[in-house]
């Protein structure tokens, strides 16, 4: 891998001159921080009484943030996948070879999320006693442990929705795609409206949120790089 990284250019590897690792450094940092405090319980109160959440069944931010949103997020993950034999928008700027690379990056963003939920023991606010549900605190980091809710709440997998759409970002910049930054803010911001309005329906913490965003950027960005190398080296 050594070899392979020192016999790319400057000008060829940009997901590694780039600063994403140190990005991905600092939100990791101001995470782990976040942690540490109880703003998730507080942020949480907002919204939620001990008899529950009363937006947990709010039919904009059930149906149309939650439901509709996910069913339009496979509509554009489906787009993303054709666009590698019909590419459109910035993604016109990419050759075949970096669509693939794209796609697989958003893939394994979505995946990398996926994983971790399914394995996760952490229940939701609304499975929690001080929201009326059955379920003691229990941090996230505790992996191990069962809190006797229904688990599989962290990270934020409706949250994926929009950031997993950030892996594509590293190979739009790499091709210097009209957009790219455009694409960048679209697909965090999507995701933070998407996870804040969870938040609101007792569905996850703020930390759920904070964590899958790093962990698409990040995914994403060694993805691609990973991805970026596999291509060239079968150019050779």
């Amino acid at each position: 891998m050594l070899r392979q990284l020192s016999s790319i250019s400057s000008e060829q590897r940009p997901c590694i001159r780039r600063p994403y690792a140190l990005v991905s450094l600092i939100l990791l940092i101001a995470f782990l921080a976040w942690d540490s405090t109880t703003w998730d319980m507080q942020l949480a109160t907002m919204w939620g009484e001990p008899s529950g959440f009363a937006l947990r069944d709010n039919w904009w931010l059930a149906q149309i943030m939650h439901a509709g949103a996910r069913n339009s997020g496979w509509i554009f993950f489906l787009a993303v996948l054709l666009s590698i034999w019909r590419p459109w928008g910035p993604l016109r700027a990419l050759p075949t070879a970096d669509r693939v690379s794209l796609f697989l990056s958003v893939l394994s963003a979505l995946l990398a999320v996926t994983l971790i939920k399914g394995i996760s023991q952490t229940s939701c606010p609304w499975d929690l006693q001080a929201f009326g549900g059955v379920a003691p605190y229990v941090s996230h980091w505790n992996l191990w442990v069962r809190d006797g809710g229904g688990g599989h709440c962290f990270p934020a997998g409706h949250a994926s929705t929009g950031f997993a759409f950030m892996a594509a970002y590293f190979g739009l910049r790499q091709n210097n795609a009209p957009g790219a930054i455009k694409w960048l803010i679209l697909a965090s911001s999507v995701g933070f409206i998407l996870g804040f309005s969870q938040q609101m329906r007792g569905a996850h913490f703020m930390s759920h949120t904070l964590w899958t965003a790093w962990l698409c950027w990040t995914v994403g960005w060694v993805s691609h790089c990973i991805f970026f190398l596999v291509v060239r080296k079968k150019k050779s």
